[in-house]
Parts: C-alpha cells; structure tokens; sequence
C-alpha cells in the first residue's frame, strides 16, 4: 500500500500577504496606466463658449462664466492647452477639472478628445428653457446646439448638462444673431445658480441633483 506524501500545513498568514501583494500589484498597474496617460475617473466640467473678448457677454458664453465663477470660488487657476484653458479644483473630496474649449463652438469636441463621454458634465446655454432658468439632464439630443452636436458626434451623449435658459429669439431675430447677441441680465444673474448645480451634482450625483433644481415653482 502506498503511502501518500505529506501534506503541507497551510499558512493563513502567507496566503493573507500573498493576497495584499496581488491587490498592490493591481492598484499599482493601474496608477502607472493613469500616469502614461490613460483615461481619468476625476469629473471634468466643460463650459461651452466661444474665446474673445468680443463673444464675453454674449448669451453663448454662459458656459464659459460659470466654469469662471467655479475657478474662482475654489481658487482654480486656469492654464493653456492645444485646444482649451484648463483649471484643476477640489470639490468637497472630489478632484475636478474645469475645462473651456477654445476651439470656437462648433468644434468643441474635438477639446475632448482624451476625455470619458461618462467623465463629462457640460455646461451651456439652452434656447428650449426660460431666460434664466437652470436645469440638470442626462442624455438626450443636441436641441439645435452646435456645441453639444459636435461633442455628440466625438463622444456620444451620455454626458450630464447643467442647462441655463436664454429663451427664444424673437420675431425676426435669427438663432444666430440671438445666441451671439448681449447676454440678459437674467441669464448672467443665473451663473451663480448654474456654479450651485455643478457643486451639487459632483458631490451629491445627476439623480439627486435634478430633484433639487428641476423642482419647478407651483405657488
């Protein structure tokens, strides 16, 4: 009859370090991913407008005050890259990344070539809402937005959007001229509220964050 060989006691200790040197080697794989340029988790907020000082204060530029308003409630300090102005900030325990293309509007997706479509929370003016009213949306069309059409067709729509109304042009006022036209004040009175959203909806998520400022007003 043969004997069987002996067997090894097993060491609970060992197969303990063991799994925390697989678990390292996992997170350290991944930190050296991130560092060689692959994609990042941090949100990165995107205010459409158009650069120059001659489209500041249009109704189009909307996007561009509240990433403005944001940088300069949490000290951000923008910097220059191939296709946009760029601010790092901290909110609440969250790193983010203010980003405004500088690409003009109709080719604002190609600023967000190395970005994730999920990373993305976009903030532009909308014809479809009141003057001045602010909205959150996940998803959903361009809505005649040339901006959000060419982020669209980069990245695909499942995107969140701080929306901030400038109503419709009216008659006789082409879109263009009326998205390119002065901003009310009503619309720049709403930047605050738009920078309030952003704020809420990094630290709280898009489904919380509609419930508080999609509420509309019954009284």
């Amino acid at each position: 009859m043969k004997r069987r060989p002996p067997t090894r006691a097993r060491n609970p200790r060992a197969r303990t370090n063991r799994l925390n040197e697989l678990r390292l080697s996992f997170l350290n794989r991944r930190e050296q991913q991130e560092d060689d340029g692959g994609p990042s988790r941090s949100p990165i907020i995107v205010g459409l407008g158009n650069p120059g000082r001659s489209y500041e204060r249009t109704r189009h530029n909307a996007g561009y005050l509240v990433a403005d308003e944001l940088a300069r409630r949490h000290d951000g300090a923008w910097r220059k890259k191939k296709k946009s102005e760029a601010a790092p900030i901290s909110l609440g325990l969250k790193n983010v990344t203010l980003l405004k293309p500088t690409t003009y509007m109709n080719n604002s997706g190609s600023a967000l070539a190395d970005s994730r479509v999920e990373d993305l929370i976009v903030v532009h003016d909308d014809l479809d809402l009141p003057v001045g009213d602010v909205r959150v949306k996940v998803g959903g069309g361009a809505g005649g937005h040339n901006g959000l059409r060419s982020i669209i067709q980069s990245k695909g729509n499942e995107f969140t959007r701080i929306r901030i109304g400038i109503g419709r042009p009216p008659v006789g006022v082409t879109v263009t001229d009326y998205v390119l036209g002065r901003m009310d004040s009503a619309v720049k009175d709403a930047v605050p509220t738009a920078a309030a959203a952003v704020e809420f909806l990094v630290e709280n998520g898009a489904e919380a964050a509609m419930n508080r400022f999609n509420a509309r007003d019954t009284a």
